[in-house]
């Protein structure tokens, strides 16, 4: 059987509170990084990746997102009146033909893993993908879930994405350990264990997930047996232990970009500065700006 991933989820039901009072009417996955917002370049890396299912997993009163890739009429028509064909072009292109967006209600905050395991009907026992839009992954080549969907098919297992990070920020990741070296194959690294936010004297390596993950539809059986675990919720980094313990392959990857944790607000201003800086309208205007304010005549 093909080992095929068809289906993105996006687990998108949090309140972002960090970005208070913004948040209170603008959900933290429609904050802009110049000119779209976090949800839409997740989007884009998944449909890259080959999915052609995209699974939001919102909570009652996310009404944004679902407006945001919902045709806008009115709006399009006003656009079409005017002979705005640039600006109609960039309202409907937000995704392409062929790609479907499912909505799926979280009924109560119960962790991540719990989010991921409403998308079960949806996507059935597929292998799939999950997206967390904060994790913003910035590169000029392939995108991160593209590299990892060619990793995962080519295994034929699950694959994680992992970086790098400073062992004193260990509690605030899900820490990997791996196996031999002798079972790395290339770019992936099988994995031998994970655990949730371990203190930096507990914690097995500095390799930390961040927000890609490609999965095994054997997880949704993992996560269905999963106790909650840290904060009282459902843990995804136990239920891929789960199968990692159950002897199903599931690897740790490097992918290749940087990472901007738009979860926070340094992390929003860095990847705002990044692809500003990327744009060839922007990058003139944005370093003048920015030597003005660094030589204090800005």
């Amino acid at each position: 059987m093909t080992y095929k991933v068809r289906t993105a989820v996006f687990p998108v039901a949090g309140l972002g509170t960090r970005f208070l009072p913004a948040s209170k009417v603008v959900p933290k996955e429609m904050l802009p990084v110049v000119d779209m917002p976090l949800i839409q370049y997740a989007a884009n890396e998944a449909v890259e990746a080959g999915c052609r299912t995209l699974v939001f997993v919102v909570n009652r009163y996310k009404h944004a997102i679902a407006d945001y890739f919902d045709t806008a009429y009115e709006l399009e028509h006003r656009l079409e009146m005017k002979g705005r064909a640039d600006l109609l072009d960039r309202v409907r292109s937000t995704l392409p033909d062929g790609v479907r967006c499912v909505f799926v209600t979280q009924s109560e905050a119960r962790g991540l893993g719990h989010a991921v395991l409403c998308a079960r009907p949806v996507v059935g026992d597929e292998p799939f993908a999950v997206l967390l839009p904060d994790d913003l992954i910035w590169n000029r080549g392939k995108g991160a879930l593209a590299q990892m969907v060619e990793v995962a098919e080519r295994e034929r297992g699950s694959v994680v994405a992992v970086e790098d990070v400073p062992r004193e920020k260990t509690g605030s990741y899900g820490i990997v350990s791996l196996a031999d070296a002798g079972q790395a194959h290339g770019d992936a690294l099988r994995m031998a264990a994970i655990v949730e936010k371990p203190a930096p004297e507990r914690a097995p390596s500095t390799l930390g997930v961040v927000g890609r993950y490609v999965l095994s539809g054997g997880i949704f059986g993992a996560l269905a047996a999963t106790p909650p675990g840290a904060g009282n919720e459902i843990q995804l980094t136990d239920a891929i232990e789960a199968l990692i313990e159950a002897g199903d392959p599931v690897w740790a990857y490097r992918f290749a970009g940087t990472r901007y944790d738009c979860g926070n607000k340094l992390g929003l201003v860095q990847a705002t500065l990044r692809y500003a800086l990327d744009d060839a309208e922007l990058r003139a205007p944005t370093l003048a700006h920015l030597r003005e304010v660094l030589d204090g005549s800005g």
